[in-house]
């Protein structure tokens, strides 16, 4: 890979926001790719458009970059790259989602409301949720760490901004290359949010990948080195849809 400096990739996190479930993935990409990790406020109960603003700040100052949204950040990487055609140059959409994705997922932020502070739901839940049979004992261990940090009331908030968000129409108008991965085994964001993508973008590359909903922490080589491509594509390549099978 040649170049991979000239354009960082800015990661936006998942429903933790720690940016912290992202080790296994940049450990795997190409190390002359500069890498972004925005990280949301732990403590605070913030909606998209206040989060969107925490990401908008951490874009390099008059550079162009590829931005990926993971899962809950879908929306947001989408409403940047709409927002700033003449930076974004490339959208990486991460087993996400344009608007609310799926009932079972929205129906947690009641039980996280029940759940005493510092607490999350059961392990075992998170795990069958997020890896699948993907787990393993370093993932488990990351995970596990990783969520006990973030406040249920704060993951609360955010899955109830889910359940009202729409970016159907920034997606529209995003003039950036779009790359959506797809994990096969995911259990929290349907297929049907995919296709979504793909009716309203038809010029998306969709590339699906034998993963669970934590795509890039299972498959994180693999998914380093399609997101590396594309990085290294923008401005070089025409990227041409693929569709799923």
């Amino acid at each position: 890979m040649t170049g991979v400096g000239r354009c960082p990739l800015v990661l936006l996190p998942g429903l933790d926001g720690t940016g912290e479930l992202f080790t296994p993935f940049v450990q795997a990409l190409n190390p002359q790719l500069e890498v972004v990790i925005v990280r949301y406020p732990k403590d605070e109960r913030l909606g998209y458009t206040e989060l969107q603003r925490i990401a908008d700040a951490a874009l390099p100052v008059g550079r162009p970059c590829v931005v990926l949204g993971e899962s809950f950040s879908g929306p947001i990487a989408i409403s940047l790259a709409a927002a700033r055609p003449e930076q974004v140059k490339g959208l990486v959409l991460c087993c996400t989602f344009v608007s609310d994705p799926s009932p079972w997922l929205t129906r947690l932020h009641p039980l996280l409301g029940l759940l005493p502070e510092g607490r999350i739901p059961p392990m075992p839940m998170l795990e069958w949720a997020l890896l699948g049979r993907f787990a393993s004992p370093d993932l488990r261990a990351l995970m596990d760490r990783v969520l006990r940090t973030v406040p249920p009331r704060t993951l609360q908030a955010r899955l109830r901004a889910v359940r009202a968000v729409d970016a159907s129409a920034p997606l529209c108008a995003v003039t950036a290359p779009i790359l959506s991965l797809q994990a096969l085994q995911d259990r929290l964001v349907p297929a049907s949010s995919a296709r979504r993508i793909a009716q309203l973008r038809p010029d998306v590359r969709t590339v699906c990948m034998d993963a669970p909903h934590g795509l890039l922490q299972a498959v994180p080589t693999e998914a380093a080195a399609v997101v590396g491509e594309f990085v290294e594509a923008q401005g070089h390549l025409e990227l041409l849809p693929t569709s799923c099978r």
